[in-house]
């Protein structure tokens, strides 16, 4: 079963959402299965390229600061076929170069594009032999940045690619020392295998399904934060310098709970640390400053209590059947207590918007059709994922108070998933965040057009309508990776 992936934004209905179409552009593309569109800024310049490509070509169309279309170039698609797209970086020239991995993950080819002369070029680049797996990848500076795992070894390799160059660093965690829930001491790459790293993305709230992952990755202007929840003693963070590669270590006490606790997770934002802790008597949440360690705020409930500043229902969803309520808060710590714990947390303005939830997914069996010639006379067993999650979202001011408010407006990226789930022409799309706007770009395959879109917080009219649930809207690609074909 394709794996779930939660976009946590609020469904509004007969309300005209904040979105202003930029621009429109006939576009052919053949075989829609085998296309994909995909938006990168230049920071140098503020020049957006768009890359829409299908089983042919590739079309590149580069729009200024202002978002007029200011050059573009069609070029043939011929090895690329057999790859998958995985990043791109935008070269000091203003020269774009994408980046196609090899289905083995053994080989990346670099294809640089030059508008002005209307000519590409291509590199190859090998990993080398000990090369095991792909953590993650990223743009970042104008370079782009592949972090992957090397085998038997202590430690990852963060490959960056600029200006046809490739700049490798090894990040040794030998050193470190990291212990499991029963707080005994095991190996990195253990810790790695056991809770694999999972890239957070800026600037949306993080689906459900991810946070409730123990490790997390976050990139940071210059610096790769990395925070483990692996043990019930302490949040583990490490932040990796990438022009230096030098690691520093910090750790972070959870909340101490009354009673033994199983369930644990953080999130890192702004130089703070969010951090939970619940069971089935009681629900811990702090908010400590990353560099001095310092507490902020903190909070505790238990199973009794009702907690005041929820900003919708206690909410739960089994596989993708209906979104129900939950009574009250020992109903919701119950649920709680069973799946890894997650919480996710996005800034607007002054305000900080939390979710904090609960999400496992369990692989079951069963057997086909009976069939006579087999064996034990039963058929093939057949595997299958089942999922549940609970969650209630909350929302805190710039003093880190919490404070309730059912009728707050949409974010950006709220207005940008109602719309593509009420859009049913909208076949291929790609977002980029602009500073307090989103971009939507989009292939409409009944106009056959590309469509520039803007998003921006709040409504364009006064009426408003609360919260109906999030789960509506668990459909859309997320934008933090490019799609594998």
């Amino acid at each position: 079963m394709k794996k779930l992936l939660l976009l946590l934004c609020t469904f509004y209905n007969t309300v005209l959402l904040s979105q202003t179409v930029l621009n429109s552009l006939p576009l052919h593309l053949n075989n829609l299965e085998k296309t994909q569109i995909l938006n990168v800024e230049d920071e140098k310049t503020n020049d957006i390229y768009v890359f829409a490509w299908d089983n042919k070509n590739i079309n590149i169309l580069k729009y200024n600061k202002s978002l007029f279309l200011t050059n573009q170039f069609t070029d043939s698609i011929k090895y690329e076929m057999n790859r998958n797209l995985v990043g791109c970086h935008i070269s000091q020239e203003n020269k774009p170069t994408l980046y196609w991995i090899s289905r083995n993950y053994r080989n990346i080819l670099n294809k640089t594009y030059d508008l002005d002369t209307k000519t590409s070029k291509s590199l190859n680049f090998d990993f080398p032999g000990n090369h095991d797996y792909i953590i993650s990848y990223f743009q970042q500076n104008n370079a782009f940045y592949i972090l992957g795992k090397e085998k038997d070894f202590e430690h990852l390799m963060l490959y960056k690619f600029e200006e046809g160059k490739c700049e490798i660093k090894m990040l040794d965690f030998s050193t470190f020392i990291f212990k499991n829930q029963d707080n005994v001491n095991i190996s990195f790459n253990a810790l790695i295998k056991y809770f694999p790293i999972q890239k957070m993305e800026s600037g949306i709230l993080n689906p459900i399904d991810l946070v409730s992952k123990k490790s997390k990755l976050y990139v940071i202007d210059d610096q790769i934060v990395l925070t483990f929840d692996g043990d019930l003693i302490k949040t583990q963070i490490f932040t990796i310098n990438l022009n230096t590669g030098d690691i520093e270590e910090k750790t972070f006490k959870l909340p101490v709970a009354k009673e033994t606790f199983r369930r644990a997770n953080s999130f890192y934002i702004e130089k703070k640390l969010f951090q939970m802790v619940a069971n089935e008597e009681e629900f811990l949440f702090e908010v400590k400053d990353f560099d001095s360690g310092n507490t902020l705020k903190n909070y505790s409930f238990s199973k009794n209590d009702t907690i005041p500043f929820k900003n919708s229902p206690f909410l739960i969803q089994i596989n993708n059947g209906k979104t129900n309520q939950l009574k009250n808060t020992a109903k919701f710590l119950k649920n709680l207590d069973g799946l890894p714990a997650g919480i996710s947390v996005i800034k607007n303005k002054k305000n900080s918007f939390i979710t904090f939830s609960g999400f496992g997914e369990y692989l079951e069996y069963y057997y086909s059709d009976y069939y006579f010639d087999s064996p034990d006379g039963f058929g093939e067993r057949v595997t299958y994922s089942s999922h549940k999650m609970v969650y209630f979202d909350a929302m805190l001011n710039e003093n880190l108070d919490f404070i309730k408010d059912k009728y707050a407006e949409p974010l950006a990226i709220d207005n940008l998933f109602y719309f593509l789930n009420t859009n049913k022409k909208v076949s291929l799309f790609d977002a980029l965040k602009l500073k307090d706007y989103y971009i939507l770009s989009y292939y409409d395959s009944v106009s056959k057009q590309f469509i520039m879109r803007k998003f921006t917080d709040g409504f364009n009219y006064e009426e408003r309508n609360p919260i109906i649930n999030k789960s509506i809207l668990s459909q859309p690609a997320s934008f933090g990776k490019i799609k594998s074909y």
